[in-house]
């Protein structure tokens, strides 16, 4: 299945870059291009893709307001991969909450673009897990009070499935999880699946936020 995606940076020299980078990806076509963040918002209701490649800093509306309009749809919208400059930049973590399923940096090979962009169409989120993890970790600690609806939602789980979402929210795969728990990765990729579902998450990025947010999992 071709992966289309649409490319929002107000830099017309990134833009064509990425759109170079990846139209030469097998599996990979570009939908089009946004010029910031509003434009995107259009673009994406108008060529649906099921990628958004977004920037954060952007003029007329940033990629944080851009992420939050496009994934209010739900689970009919375009997944979203935040393109960043530095990996510890603060608004990245807004992003997360905003409903992005990762990000990237900017100076990421074509092979490392093209992976994320896979990755998030498929489903998967936590691109470069001791990254992501260590800017979620990071600007948790913005959050040191519990948010007491996300807290009460933690109580549908079960005991293994909350012991699940905490793995996740470290950054560890199915595999790793699996081997943690001493079970097979089958059983770790239903339990994950049920968390999503009972969350009304849409991806493994999501719940990590969520896991941070409810301090199930604290920052060391």
């Amino acid at each position: 299945m071709t992966v289309r995606v649409l490319i929002a940076d107000d830099q017309m020299m990134v833009r064509e870059g990425f759109s170079v980078l990846l139209g030469a990806q097998p599996g990979i076509e570009v939908a089009g291009e946004a010029v910031d963040g509003r434009d995107a918002v259009e673009r994406a209701a108008e060529l649906r893709p099921d990628v958004v490649l977004m920037d954060i800093r952007m003029p007329v509306m940033n990629g944080i307001d851009a992420t939050r309009a496009i994934t209010a749809a739900g689970e009919s919208a375009p997944r979203v991969l935040v393109l960043t400059t530095f990996d510890l930049d603060e608004y990245v973590y807004q992003a997360l909450r905003a409903g992005a399923s990762g990000f990237l940096l900017k100076d990421a090979s074509a092979r490392q673009l093209a992976e994320g962009v896979r990755l998030v169409a498929a489903g998967e989120a936590l691109l470069a897990p001791t990254v992501t993890r260590r800017l979620i970790a990071e600007f948790a600690r913005l959050d040191t009070v519990p948010r007491p609806p996300a807290r009460e939602r933690l109580g549908t789980l079960t005991e293994r499935e909350t012991e699940v979402l905490a793995l996740v929210a470290q950054g560890l795969s199915n595999a790793e999880i699996a081997a943690h728990l001493v079970v097979a990765e089958s059983t770790v990729k239903t339990h994950v699946s049920r968390i999503l579902v009972k969350l009304d998450l849409r991806d493994r990025t999501q719940a990590a936020v969520l896991a941070y947010e409810t301090r199930l999992v604290v920052p060391s």
